[in-house]
């Protein structure tokens, strides 16, 4: 299994479970409520952790009971915390989840997640210098992702980005990442492209594209040209929060198996994470994801 080093956000997830989503102006009823860890970063780093890689951790919390909490909670998954910074002035990310029928609604507030700084990656060179694979997403600021890249590059590490949530991509950070994981939408964001055929996205980026399409699998645009499909995995979803993160975790700690493995793996991870609530709530370990295989 792989060192990997995941930098990106940390929140605590204020979670909804209802019959319906409400219409704007509506009230609904909810069945039930939930306060679990989650953020991208973090629970792409539980993913990977849990999956038996060796995981530490770079983000910013507030000092306040959900970053403690937070800190805590990812010391038990055996997630190294060193690099996880207090502000002072900003309280902890927060995502506010509104699930039903298997999907789900979010607002994402960052609040300390945008005071991961340039000087925070550079703090951690050494750290980022050991890893196998370097892990990163778009809840932390843009300039902070670029830290990310040049230390990849300095030091000769790898590094995904899972450009998430959504945006148009500066064409230096397309350029500079080893890897990029988007969903279908946010491949055609990213490229400032929306409405062209999927293929003709995967194309134009050979070689750095892993593009995840829910329950149909994923895909990888290979350096050569051609598309690799990896089928998704048949299961009866309950919570879909957290897959995308499950994916890259679970492709982060597959690395050292070459990327085609790592999406078959990695699928699987994600296909089975939806089968529980929460987002870190439904990530599998090695045992469960072998079993579930194994099954299938």
């Amino acid at each position: 299994m792989s060192k990997v080093v995941v930098v990106g956000s940390i929140n605590m997830d204020l979670v909804a479970l209802a019959s319906r989503f409400a219409a704007p102006g509506e009230t609904v009823t909810g069945e039930r409520f939930l306060t679990l860890p989650g953020g991208k970063g973090a629970n792409q780093a539980v993913a990977a952790q849990r999956l038996g890689a060796k995981v530490s951790m770079i983000g910013k919390v507030g000092r306040d009971a959900f970053g403690y909490q937070l800190v805590d909670g990812l010391k038990a998954e055996g997630v190294d915390t060193r690099h996880i910074g207090f502000a002072d002035d900003v309280a902890t990310g927060v995502a506010m989840i509104t699930v039903s029928g298997g999907e789900n609604q979010i607002v994402v507030i960052p609040g300390a997640n945008h005071q991961l700084t340039p000087g925070d990656i550079n703090a951690a060179a050494l750290t980022l210098a050991a890893a196998d694979v370097i892990l990163t997403q778009l809840e932390i600021p843009l300039e902070t992702v670029r830290a990310v890249l040049a230390q990849g590059a300095r030091h000769g590490v790898p590094v995904i980005v899972n450009p998430a949530p959504a945006v148009a991509l500066p064409a230096d950070i397309l350029d500079s990442a080893t890897l990029l994981t988007p969903n279908e939408h946010e491949l055609a964001l990213l490229l400032q492209q929306e409405g062209t055929p999927m293929e003709a996205l995967l194309a134009q980026l050979p070689g750095k594209v892993v593009m995840t399409q829910g329950k149909n699998g994923a895909w990888h645009a290979r350096a050569d040209g051609s598309l690799h499909h990896q089928p998704g995995f048949v299961v009866e979803a309950l919570d879909s929060t957290g897959a995308g993160d499950t994916f890259n975790g679970a492709l982060a700690a597959f690395w050292p198996m070459g990327v085609d493995a790592a999406m078959c793996l990695a699928s699987a991870a994600g296909a089975l994470s939806v089968t529980r609530l929460g987002a870190q709530g439904g990530m599998p370990d090695m045992a469960a994801l072998q079993s579930f295989i194994q099954k299938q």
